[in-house]
């Protein structure tokens, strides 16, 4: 705005200055002063049409994308009029159409001409064209699905996401149910579950014709989705009863309330099961057909499409051959690490993996595989959450002003999920960001364990990262809920670092054993995710050498091996976004020495928002550049 309204003040000195001026000055001076003022008429034109542009693409995505505004929350003005009870058309000429649209508006944004910006509006455009980049996906891969989260992934049914899981947890938690007209949007989205099935199965047929298909070893746990999905009683259905929870938090009387409930319960024994059942059996009648190999090498141009994933969801220029090799020399790093805090706890013998698979079967350490174990586990996170916020004011400038809460990942999703996963608070801060644990197998989740996964998902990890980035309003809502994986993964990985120089294992041992095998798991992520999908591994291969390694309970090792053949390249982000942050980290206090402030370090790395690696690499150079000329 300051901008805007300086621009045409300059203009106006110019003209007076070359009306008062000799007429020798003026003709001295008139063709730098014309071509001056010309360049600011220039700039601020293309300013002008950066923005409009970042705004017209906005407004189209999120007209793409109704379910991810219902979960942050965005103005009917953004997002179109009713978009509560609308789907995205997941058919393949609705992914066709919002893949071109993205990657004409990727080329049309980067085409703008930024003679003149400033550094942040460079910075700004270059975003803003590589999440359009993100969501315009690979288009020599001829299936999967956009996800608003990461981007082109190849199968749009799957264990793990996908639509058909990823619609009923929005809907459960953060579609808003606060009075009549949102209880009849919730009911209308329910009515249009056929709708929502017709384009998935659609595209999941002409995926499936042109050679793309969910690997044949990942149809179990797809399959036992549904079958859990479709296992309740209608009206004990969480579709069901979280919208009848929401509904006893309104004003509305009890029989306006049974009326809706009455409604929604129709509609899902009318359309929404009847549409689930079918999703079922078609994966069972082409589950013969699907292909053996177990990594994305296995699908029509998969190689191409394994280097598309690691370009945008591991941020990285490296061959996967590299980066397995990478992988490798950090296991063996952190392995030594370990090792020497297990011997001094009087475990030396065996490997580092089989060590830990002793210490995490010890009585101490684990929880009761009851109602009241996990009850007590959730109130212990809690605990851990406050312990460190505590401690934050030191090493963190900008904090977060939404909370954040710890639930458990619902039983009807939790076999083909990951141990725990963050979803983001509303853009207005009235629904809080969330914690999700897996609590299905509570030998899995040793209490040595869970410090480290709540330092990662909740605080200083996602939660801080996610809600700050979503509180700078004046970036725009595409930056505000950038997908950069490297760098939130990246972040969360970091944060579990910092927490240990906030004291967070002293006098904890077991906990730092924890966290370190927490580091290690993601370093063994770059050996399998490479492992399956350029070395051709068996999902076998990847199981053994998981849980050889880590000594993760084979629960958790199974999902994890699985997930990485469903979302080829995300597991690749942690690590690689974290030894970024760790080198620039190092690259800035050498550099700046008793100038360094790691709590300005931090706000330069979160006020931002999530960006490309290479962004933050710059903008950490110019701040080491700027601090250190000062």
């Amino acid at each position: 705005m300051i901008k805007r309204l300086l621009i045409p003040f300059a203009l106006s000195a110019l003209v007076s200055a070359c009306s008062t001026s000799h007429d020798q000055d003026a003709s001295a001076l008139q063709a730098p002063n014309a071509q001056q003022a010309q360049d600011m008429v220039n700039t601020h034109r293309n300013q002008g049409q950066l923005q409009t542009l970042v705004e017209q693409y906005t407004k189209q995505f999120l007209r793409y994308e109704p379910l991810l505004s219902t979960a942050i929350g965005v103005p009917e003005s953004l997002a179109g009029a009713g978009y509560n009870k609308r789907f995205t058309d997941f058919s393949a000429m609705g992914m066709r159409k919002l893949q071109d649209d993205m990657n004409t508006a990727a080329m049309a944004v980067a085409k703008v001409d930024n003679n003149g910006f400033s550094q942040d509006e460079k910075r700004h455009q270059q975003i803003v064209t590589d999440i359009l980049r993100y969501y315009a996906g690979f288009s020599e891969f001829h299936g999967g699905y956009i996800d608003t989260w990461a981007g082109h992934l190849p199968y749009i049914i799957n264990q793990l996401s996908g639509p058909l899981i990823d619609v009923p947890k929005v809907m459960q938690v953060q579609q808003p149910v606060s009075n009549v007209e949102e209880a009849q949007d919730y009911i209308a989205r329910l009515q249009h579950f056929d709708f929502l099935v017709a384009g998935v199965l659609e595209k999941y047929k002409t995926d499936k014709l042109n050679g793309v298909q969910l690997p044949t070893k990942l149809y179990p746990k797809t399959l036992a989705y549904f079958e859990n999905f479709l296992a309740s009683p209608v009206p004990e259905h969480a579709l069901l009863t979280s919208f009848t929870k929401k509904l006893e938090q309104t004003s509305l009387s009890q029989d306006e309330q049974t009326a809706l409930i009455k409604q929604a319960q129709e509609a899902l024994t009318n359309v929404v099961y009847p549409a689930y059942q079918t999703v079922k059996d078609t994966l069972l009648a082409t589950q013969a057909h699907a292909p053996q190999g177990d990594g994305i090498w296995a699908q029509p141009n998969g190689d191409a499409m394994y280097l598309h994933e690691v370009r945008y969801l591991g941020d990285s220029s490296i061959t996967p051959d590299d980066i397995h090799q990478l992988g490798l020399d950090e296991v063996a790093r952190i392995s030594t690490e370990m090792d020497t805090i297990l011997r001094a706890q009087g475990y030396d013998e065996g490997s580092v993996g089989e060590r830990m698979v002793l210490l995490a079967e010890q009585p101490e350490f684990l929880y009761q595989d009851s109602d009241e174990g996990r009850a007590q586990l959730l109130n212990d996170l809690n605990g851990q959450i406050a312990e460190i916020m505590a401690k934050t004011d030191m090493y963190y400038g900008a904090l977060p002003t939404q909370k954040v809460e710890v639930k458990r990942i619902p039983e009807v999703t939790e076999a083909g999920e990951a141990g725990g996963y963050y979803s983001q608070p509303s853009l207005d801060g009235e629904r809080p960001g969330i914690f999700w644990i897996n609590l299905r197998d509570m030998s899995a989740v040793p209490s040595f364990s869970l410090k480290t996964l709540t330092y990662h998902e909740a605080v200083p990890g996602h939660h801080f990262q996610i809600a700050l980035n979503m509180a700078q309003q004046d970036i725009g809502l595409l930056r505000q809920n950038a997908p950069f994986n490297a760098y939130v993964e990246g972040w969360a990985l970091y944060s579990e670092l910092v927490a240990k120089e906030m004291g967070m294992y002293e006098e904890d041992p077991f906990g730092d054993l924890g966290r370190l095998q927490a580091e290690l798991y993601r370093a063994v992520r770059l050996v399998v995710d490479t492992g399956l999908h350029r070395k051709k591994w068996t999902r076998e291969q990847a199981i053994e050498y998981f849980h050889e390694t880590t000594g993760t309970g084979m629960t958790d090792v199974i999902a994890e091996v699985e997930r990485y053949m469903a979302l080829p390249g995300q597991a690749l982000g942690y690590k690689l976004g974290m030894l970024q942050f760790v080198e620039l980290r190092h690259m800035a206090e050498r550099e700046l020495g008793s100038e360094f402030d790691l709590k300005r370090f931090h706000d330069l790395l979160l006020l931002p928002g999530a960006r490309p690696m290479s962004v933050v690499r710059s903008d950490v150079k110019r701040w080491i550049a700027s601090n250190g000329a000062g």
